[in-house]
């Protein structure tokens, strides 16, 4: 606290009469927890302003609303293990500093605690805007964004409350489905022995890459077994039970596998490490996301490569245009990248 003119020193019971607004709000607007309660940014400048007159001491996360600009965009992602997640990270950074915007990224591990309290904290220090990628239910972010007055965009996984950004999860899946199961034919293989694996059951990217997967095969009037889907969640230790549950029944590998993630391809890898040369190169391997070392592996994979770049221009797109009351979706198409078919010329001239 500071003195007053008359040589007292000044309270927030000051600065609620000076300001006709109650003591619990002075207080949270002093000790910058405004935000997370809905208070106007309009009422927190002026008890703000009301504060500095009378001489009182603000801390510093309240004492950024004296600045206009903060100059700070946020993103919350799950992780950065994988290399979609560590991309949209890295392109939404250089997109930022393009822009004059200093980066704040954090992961949050898929806990919806620390989701929220991460937003809090980010939105307390006056972030410009916010992305938020990969959280199945963004909702309750997007409403504290909303309440703070700052756009948020989400990004991977559409929600209700603020527009999205997403893959095409459902035609790149019928996409790469298509393509491994003209290997299973070329092979002279079934192609209901194809089955995709891993996901995560309910979950938007999940389910639109079943609904792909099915797509490819209604389309060519195959019936799917009925064991043709598990998702057995996304990390890697699930998908190797998975696969040696599958593999333990059959007696050997699948003759097609399309796995729903890098982070479940790397359960398949780790699997398969065990197994002779032979069974690697066994079946038909797919991947709807991709990373460049999968072409130095001894056996065909083929990856569907999600567009970061354009993922992250789009969201800074309807980030610049925001309309707190828009909620589209912006898909964005996948593709196979340079990298498949490079793998596939080198794999030719091997032959």
């Amino acid at each position: 606290m500071a003195s007053t003119t008359q040589g007292r020193k000044s309270t927030i019971y000051d600065i609620a009469k000076a300001t006709g607004s109650s003591t619990s709000t002075v207080s949270m607007v002093l000790n910058g927890t405004w935000t997370r309660y809905r208070i106007k940014e309009e009422t927190a400048r002026r008890i703000l302003d009301s504060a500095r007159a009378l001489g009182y001491n603000v801390n510093m996360k309240a004492r950024g609303l004296r600045l206009s600009r903060s100059g700070l965009a946020g993103m919350v992602l799950p992780h950065y293990r994988n290399r979609f997640f560590a991309g949209l990270a890295q392109t939404f950074e250089d997109e930022a500093r393009s822009r004059g915007l200093c980066p704040v990224v954090v992961g949050t591990q898929r806990d919806p605690a620390v989701e929220a309290s991460v937003v809090e904290t980010l939105l307390s220090q006056r972030v410009e805007l916010l992305f938020i990628a990969g959280v199945r239910n963004p909702a309750p972010l997007n409403a504290l964004c909303a309440a703070a007055g700052v756009p948020s965009i989400n990004v991977d996984l559409p929600g209700d409350g603020a527009p999205s950004v997403v893959s095409d999860n459902r035609g790149g899946a019928r996409a790469i489905t298509d393509v491994l199961i003209d290997k299973l034919i070329a092979r002279g293989e079934s192609p209901d022995a194809l089955i995709l694996l891993g996901g995560i059951p309910g979950e938007y990217a999940t389910e639109m890459r079943i609904a792909g997967f099915r797509d490819a095969f209604d389309a060519r009037g195959i019936a799917l077994k009925p064991d043709a889907v598990e998702s057995c969640g996304y990390n890697a230790a699930s998908a190797r039970n998975a696969l040696a549950l599958r593999h333990d029944k059959l007696g050997r590998l699948p003759s097609g596998l399309l796995m729903n993630s890098i982070t479940a391809f790397e359960g398949f890898v780790h699997f398969t490490s065990k197994l002779s040369r032979e069974a690697w190169q066994s079946a038909v391997v797919g991947c709807f996301d991709w990373d460049p070392f999968a072409a130095h592996l001894s056996f065909d994979v083929t990856m569907l490569r999600q567009d970061v770049q354009t993922i992250i221009s789009e969201a800074f797109a309807l980030a610049d245009r925001y309309d707190p009351a828009d909620r589209s979706v912006v898909l964005v198409p996948t593709a196979f990248g340079k990298m498949f078919e490079e793998a596939e010329q080198t794999r030719e001239f091997d032959r």
